[in-house]
C-alpha cells in the first residue's frame, strides 16, 4: 500500500494514498473501534445535506468562491446519492460529540473536490477541509442537526412501513368480520367475539403507531445550524446564520427551523428521548400482537403460511419464525432506545458529548423497526383462519351462555350453566338449541349481535 503524509498540530500520520479521508479520520480509525458498526450511511447522507447547505450560504454570502464552492458542492452531492461510503470507516461510538465524523465528512469533501479541480488528495491547495468545508460551522451544531435530518428520514421511512402493516391487518379485520370465536383473557376462555374483532384491534394499535409517529416528526425539525460550539453562533456571520437554515430546508423539504434558543437545542436532547418514547411505544404493540398471533397460531384458529423449515431433528416441523424474528427485532429496538434516553441525559453543560451513541441508538431503532414492520406487513397478507376450529372452541365454552343474560336473566342462566355442567355433555351450542332453539341462538351469537356494542333493550327505539 501507498501511503502520503499529512500533518496536523499532533504530529504526522502516514494516509493510505488512494483514499479521501485525511489526518483526523485516521487518528480516529486509530482510536476508536469497539462497536464493530460503522457509522449509519443515513446519518453520513444527512451530513453531506448539511455540509451542502452551510457551502451554499456561505457563497451566496459571499464567504466562498464560486468555483472552490462547485467543486465542493459537486461533492457533497455524490455522498447525497451514496457514493464514496467505504471512506466513511469510522466506528459508530468515538469520543469528541461527533467530531471524528465531522472532520471524516470535512476531509471526503474536500479530498474529493480537490480531485474534480484536479488538484493531488491531501495537498488542500484548492479545498481545505476546516477553512472552507467547516466553514463557520462547529461539531455542535452540525452534527446534531445532521442527526435529526437522519431521523426525520427514518420516520418517513418508519411511516411508510407502519402504513403497509396497518393495511394487512384491516384486510383481515374485513376478512374474518363474519368468524364467531371464543374470547380470551388471562389465558382462559371469556366470551365469544369475532375473529375480524380481535384483528381490528391489532390495526388500530399499528394505526396509532403511525399517528403517533408522523407527529412526533415536529419534534425533530428545531435544528440548532449555525449556533456554531455552544449556541451563540460565535464566530459565525449573522448573514450565514439566517441564510443556512434556509438552504437546509430547501434541500431536505422538510420544514426545519432553527431553534429561537439554540443554546437550549445545542445542550438538551430531551427531543430525541421524545422521539424514542414513540418508537417504544411501536416495539411494545410489535412484541404484543406477535405474541398473540403465535398463541393463536398454537390455537389452530389461524394457519401461518410456512416459510422455512423448523426442526433440524423433527421432521416437516414449521415454527412461527417471522413473528420471533418481528419479536426479537422489536427487543433489540427497545434496547436501542433505552441508549437514547442514557445518552441524552448523560449531557454535560452545553453540549451533548454522547451523540455518537444517542445517533447510534436511535437510527439503529428506526432501521431495525422499520424493517420489522414491512417483514411483518408482507407474513400478516398470508394469514389464514381456519373456520372449524374457532367454531369448536365455541361450542366447547360454557361462558358463551354470557351472551344470553340480556334476554334470560341471571337466574335463569345461571340454572342453565348447572344443567349442562351436571349433563356431562360437552357441546354447549347444542345443548342451547335444545333449550332456547337454534333460531334464537343463532341470532344471539352472530357476529352482529356480539358486536353490535351493548344490546336493545324494549324502551330503546330501533
Amino acid at each position: 500500500m501507498e501511503f502520503r503524509i499529512e500533518r496536523d498540530n499532533i504530529g504526522e500520520k502516514n494516509i493510505p494514498k488512494d483514499r479521501l479521508w485525511g489526518i483526523h479520520t485516521q487518528r480516529a480509525l486509530d482510536n476508536f473501534d469497539i462497536s464493530g458498526s460503522r457509522t449509519s450511511p443515513l446519518l453520513i447522507r444527512a451530513l453531506a445535506t448539511v455540509k451542502k447547505a452551510c457551502c451554499l450560504a456561505n457563497l451566496e454570502a459571499g464567504y466562498l468562491e464560486r468555483k472552490k464552492a462547485d467543486m465542493m458542492l459537486k461533492a457533497c452531492d455524490e455522498i447525497i446519492r451514496g457514493g464514496h461510503i467505504d471512506e466513511f470507516p469510522l466506528d459508530a461510538l468515538q469520543g469528541g460529540a461527533g467530531t471524528s465524523t465531522n472532520m471524516n465528512m470535512n476531509e471526503v469533501i474536500a479530498n474529493r473536490a480537490i480531485e474534480i479541480g484536479g488538484g493531488v488528495k491531501g495537498e488542500y491547495l484548492l479545498v481545505r477541509p476546516i477553512e472552507d468545508v467547516n466553514m463557520h460551522q462547529s461539531t455542535n451544531d452540525v452534527y446534531p442537526t445532521a442527526v435529526k435530518v437522519a431521523v426525520l428520514e427514518g420516520l418517513w421511512t418508519l411511516s411508510s412501513s407502519i402504513e403497509v402493516l396497518q393495511g394487512a391487518f384491516q384486510i383481515k379485520e374485513k376478512e374474518f368480520a363474519g368468524i364467531v370465536k371464543t374470547g380470551r383473557t388471562e389465558m382462559r376462555e371469556a366470551v365469544p367475539m369475532t375473529l375480524g374483532a380481535e384483528f381490528s384491534a391489532f390495526a388500530e394499535a399499528i394505526a396509532r403507531d403511525r399517528w403517533r409517529i408522523f407527529n412526533c416528526r415536529e419534534r425533530m425539525r428545531q435544528v440548532n445550524i449555525g449556533g456554531t460550539a455552544v449556541g451563540t453562533g460565535l464566530t459565525a456571520p449573522r448573514r450565514y446564520v439566517f441564510l443556512v437554515i434556509d438552504k437546509l430546508r430547501e434541500l431536505t423539504g422538510a420544514g426545519l427551523t432553527r431553534g429561537e434558543n439554540a443554546v437550549d437545542q445545542t445542550a438538551n436532547s430531551d427531543a430525541f428521548v421524545e422521539v424514542a418514547g414513540i418508537l417504544r411505544a411501536h416495539a411494545s404493540n410489535i412484541i404484543k400482537i406477535c405474541n398473540d398471533i403465535r398463541i393463536l397460531s398454537l390455537l389452530g384458529e389461524i394457519s401461518l403460511a410456512k416459510v422455512q423449515g423448523g426442526s433440524s431433528i423433527m421432521p416437516c416441523k414449521v415454527n412461527p419464525v417471522i413473528f420471533e424474528c418481528a419479536l426479537q427485532g422489536a427487543i433489540k429496538a427497545d434496547a436501542d432506545i433505552g441508549i437514547v434516553f442514557e445518552a441524552a441525559s448523560r449531557s454535560s453543560l452545553q453540549i451533548n458529548e454522547f451523540m455518537p451513541l444517542l445517533s447510534y441508538g436511535i437510527l439503529g431503532a428506526l432501521s431495525i423497526l422499520e424493517r420489522t414492520s414491512k417483514m411483518l406487513g408482507r407474513h400478516v397478507e398470508n394469514i389464514k383462519a381456519d373456520e372449524k376450529i374457532c367454531e369448536k372452541y365455541v361450542a366447547d365454552n360454557p361462558l358463551i351462555i354470557t351472551a344470553f343474560l340480556p334476554h334470560l336473566g341471571y337466574e335463569k342462566v345461571e340454572q342453565l350453566i348447572n344443567e349442562f355442567s351436571c349433563s356431562g355433555r360437552k357441546d354447549i351450542k347444542q345443548f342451547l338449541h335444545e333449550k332456547l332453539g337454534a333460531e334464537k341462538v343463532r341470532d344471539i351469537l352472530s357476529p352482529a349481535n356480539l358486536m353490535s356494542l351493548g344490546y336493545r333493550d324494549n324502551g330503546q327505539s330501533s
